[in-house]
């Protein structure tokens, strides 16, 4: 295939075209007539990679998505041709910067980060501490954007960088504001598992401590998903009303405390939570 390659040309442009043409297929495993499978099978191999799949070969892929190997093969390819993948050594495969772009562009586009992200620069300057805006997409959070403070963490937490929701004052925040249909969802999978010895794993303990963030409207917690890591967070409205993000500021146990946080960086989170929700109509 002297087409298939990384640079654009018109033959390569052609090739591209009709390999798509050729193997876009409508889904009717559940009924659909909408869907697109190509397209769903080329973002399974894009979600193969992860932090345990850094450099995957193609039967490691083939294993992960559950698709036959010559098809990873020509996505693969495709992808190589459209720059989002690239071969390695030993027949394994990365993924190229260019995937950024995908998120940026939301990023760019989101009215959500572009209002947040000045007054987060505010929560910083005032805390002292670092400023995150996130989101809940389906059990997960995920970071919008964070402005971190002049001091390293032991946590690493970029725009894209997606946690489990039920150890974070994030997710609680978020959760809090869901329907008990979809808690109850959450509590039945994945279920709270453990990350440090004082995550709550017991769900009516859970329960209270969504019910008191409903109700105080933040949520503070200390060292629940990482040992020495404690941050608080309040959620952010849309026009409706709705809880679309959390702002949270994040700090060390060895640097404060919760009762410390509690007195003098809730009453700025939340005074910033609610400016951010005025500019959204919230």
């Amino acid at each position: 295939m002297p087409c298939l390659t990384r640079s654009v040309n018109p033959c390569g442009m052609f090739e591209l075209g009709r390999r798509l043409r050729d193997t876009a297929q409508v889904s009717e495993e559940d009924g659909s007539k909408d869907r697109i499978q190509s397209i769903e099978r080329g973002f399974a191999v894009l979600l193969a990679f992860d932090a345990e799949r850094i450099d995957p070969s193609l039967i490691e892929i083939a294993h992960a998505t559950g698709l036959s190997r010559p098809a990873v093969r020509r996505i693969l390819l495709t992808l190589q041709h459209l720059g989002y993948v690239e071969p390695t050594q030993g027949s394994h495969w990365r993924l190229t910067p260019r995937v950024l772009t995908i998120g940026q562009h939301y990023v760019t586009s989101s009215a959500l980060v572009s209002v947040a992200e000045p007054h987060m620069g505010r929560l910083v300057e005032e805390t002292h501490e670092s400023a995150s805006l996130s989101t809940l997409d389906g059990n997960e959070v995920v970071y919008l954007a964070r402005v971190p403070a002049n001091r390293i963490l032991n946590v690493t937490a970029v725009a894209g960088t997606r946690v489990p929701a039920h150890p974070t004052s994030m997710g609680r925040v978020l959760l809090a504001a869901a329907s008990p249909e979809f808690v109850q969802r959450y509590l039945d999978d994945p279920g709270l598992q453990p990350l440090t010895p004082h995550t709550i794993t017991d769900p009516g303990q859970f329960r209270e401590a969504l019910e008191r963030a409903r109700r105080q409207g933040w949520s503070l917690v200390s060292e629940e998903r990482e040992r020495g890591l404690i941050a608080v967070s309040a959620p952010i409205r849309d026009h409706t009303g709705k809880v679309v993000a959390a702002l949270s500021s994040s700090s060390s146990t060895g640097r404060t405390s919760p009762g410390h946080i509690e007195r003098h960086v809730v009453p700025i989170l939340t005074q910033i939570a609610a400016q951010i929700s005025a500019e959204l109509g919230g």
